[in-house]
């Protein structure tokens, strides 16, 4: 049950899955303003909208790691394809993250089942990620600098073996958290491997949506321990994915037009608030 019970009870609607109980236009409407911004620096949302879903709709069950990456499959075709059509789409950097990060997923979901099972260690785990992340964006250099947008196609070097490396790393930790693992790369890729966001947000798109694919599969397929949900709530997840799809759609289109420095500050911001209510 969410705790928005002083609005109408005739939006509300039970999702039989989960036991979510919300109004039905809250969490298109949550993942729509959350995707706008966070597409623009080559994030889902996802990072953001699972907080949402354990604080707000008490779904606290590892199913939630599984409804969030139905989530990127309905929201993130939306500004991948905003991406390709503009021609701001990194491949090369795309490979590397989607060989790197798969099998880090499946190690994730393992990882998630054994050892973070219950509602109290998983709520730490992601206030610890969500932290780092933030530490990592508002600590870099480049927030000070107000550098214009790029042109499309921009010439950007990586050190492949090293991005592989962390793609792997950080697969593990998406795969636990249910965000595909691109979201995690985003941040280093800016402050490690010191590339423009404006071209790595294609592709570190496209990545979370590929290993998102897998990570659904896991979560439906493989066997879990008896009383322990881990199969995704389909409709709560594509509801969230619907308005997912406009906002990445917009935010995709948009990004060219705005300095990655506001961009790196307001998600950094979002990160640390969300980090502090966790850990």
């Amino acid at each position: 049950m969410s705790d928005l019970g002083f609005l109408p009870a005739w939006t509300t609607v039970t999702f039989p899955v989960s036991g979510v109980v919300t109004h039905v236009w809250l969490p298109p409407l949550v993942a729509f303003v959350v995707s706008f911004f966070t597409s623009m620096v080559g994030i889902s949302g996802a990072v953001l909208l699972l907080p949402f879903q354990v604080s707000v709709l008490h779904f606290v069950t590892p199913a939630v790691s599984a409804t969030n990456l139905v989530f990127n499959l309905v929201a993130i075709p939306g500004g991948v394809w905003r991406y390709i059509r503009e021609g701001r789409m990194h491949w090369p950097l795309t490979r590397i993250i989607v060989i790197g990060t798969l099998p880090g997923i499946v190690i994730g979901y393992f990882l998630r089942i054994a050892w973070l099972p219950d509602p109290a260690s998983f709520k730490r785990f992601v206030g610890w990620v969500l932290l780092y992340l933030a530490v990592r964006l508002l600590a870099d250099p480049g927030l000070r600098k107000t550098a214009a947008p790029p042109a499309d196609n921009p010439e950007c070097h990586f050190h492949k073996g090293g991005m592989l490396l962390l793609a792997g790393v950080v697969g593990v930790i998406g795969g636990i958290y249910g965000i595909g693992g691109g979201a995690i790369i985003a941040p280093f890729c800016v402050t490690l491997f010191r590339l423009p966001v404006h071209a790595i947000a294609g592709a570190t798109l496209m990545g979370t949506f590929l290993t998102s694919v897998v990570g659904v599969l896991l979560y439906s397929l493989l066997p879990a321990p008896p009383g322990l949900p881990t199969a995704p709530d389909w409709a709560l997840g594509a509801l969230f994915g619907l308005g997912g799809l406009g906002g990445m759609y917009l935010g995709a289109r948009c990004q060219k037009f705005v300095p990655q420095k506001w961009l790196k500050w307001l998600l950094g911001g979002m990160l640390t608030l969300l980090a502090l209510h966790y850990v």
